[in-house]
């Protein structure tokens, strides 16, 4: 599918925070229809990434052949925007879905599913046991829930690797609008470069202290956060992933089955971050299964009787 053909987005505003409109991209809606509905999050470590590029073509694609309508948002981006506020940004948008995005555009609120990529599916392993109504069910792509770990406290081996990122480069970076669609000017990620170079960026995204601010960093933990009455989730990561370790989704997977949560992983090897490294056909597959396993959870919601 091109993303680039307009008519497959329609662009709406769902909330103003801080002087800035916040929008989201309705794709796939037919007026007049009760269809499943996904909230979708973009990636890019809360700094930078846009709603406009996201969610993979190939997956979109997916969605919408199973009748999915989906809503891909922005939220506002830090370090301007602390976690707090970036959260309440994917609540609002969710409430969004489920006042204007039943009333105007087709989503079946009792058919609701939410994910995202990377950052996007950390915000959306979060909103799992926060947002209201509960969502159906969960897809986590490359998605973390510990930041207390060291991979995130601490300078990452794989970054230190790259061209060393100054702090004056790194706020240069954020030139750049926060809320990037299109993206313009100076690229936001160097900021999240220099973050993870110096292992700050749960300070600089959070503005919590990891050391004194523990307890409350816990609860913006989702592995900590994961009961019996969670939604089902569905997590993809790649084996070689440099930026959040595959670890990360194995935990998840690991907690999901001692709460006795439906899960499903798909652990893949020789991959890397977004498919990184991944053969086509494998990127294909997994993206299939995910959006089987949301399509399973959705028609579980729909009295008998009723077409999917």
């Amino acid at each position: 599918m091109n993303e680039s053909l307009p008519l497959l987005r329609d662009t709406q505003i769902y909330r103003t925070a801080d002087g800035q409109a916040l929008s989201l991209d309705v794709i796939g809606a037919r007026p007049g229809e009760r269809r499943p509905a996904m909230l979708w999050i973009h990636g890019g470590g809360l700094i930078f990434g846009s709603r406009t590029t996201s969610p993979r073509p190939a997956f979109l694609q997916l969605l919408l052949e199973r009748g999915f309508v989906v809503f891909s948002i922005d939220h506002r981006l830090a370090p301007e925007t602390k976690l707090p506020a970036i959260f309440d940004d994917v609540l609002q948008a969710w409430r969004w879905l489920h006042g204007a995005g039943v009333q105007h555009f087709g989503a079946d609120p009792d058919r609701t599913v939410i994910g995202g990529a990377s950052a996007g599916a950390y915000l959306a392993l979060l909103a799992a046991n926060r947002a209201t109504p509960r969502p159906r069910a969960v897809a986590s792509f490359w998605g973390y829930g510990d930041i207390l770990a060291p991979w995130e406290t601490q300078p990452s081996p794989h970054y230190l690797k790259l061209e060393h990122v100054s702090r004056e480069a790194a706020a240069a970076s954020l030139a750049a609008p926060p809320l990037q669609a299109p993206t313009t000017g100076s690229d936001r990620s160097t900021f999240y470069l220099y973050c993870r170079q110096q292992g700050c960026w749960v300070p600089e995204v959070t503005g919590l202290d990891i050391r004194l601010d523990a307890a409350e960093l816990e609860r913006w933990c989702p592995l900590r956060l994961q009961g019996t009455d969670s939604p089902p989730v569905v997590l993809v990561h790649g084996q070689e992933d440099t930026d959040v370790p595959h670890e990360q989704s194995a935990l998840l997977a690991a907690e999901l089955a001692r709460a006795g949560v439906r899960h499903r992983f798909l652990s893949l090897p020789g991959t890397g971050h977004g498919f990184a490294g991944a053969h086509p056909e494998e990127a294909a597959a997994a993206e299939r299964e995910v959006a089987n396993f949301l399509l399973a959870q959705v028609r579980q919601a729909v009295p008998a009787g009723t077409r999917v």
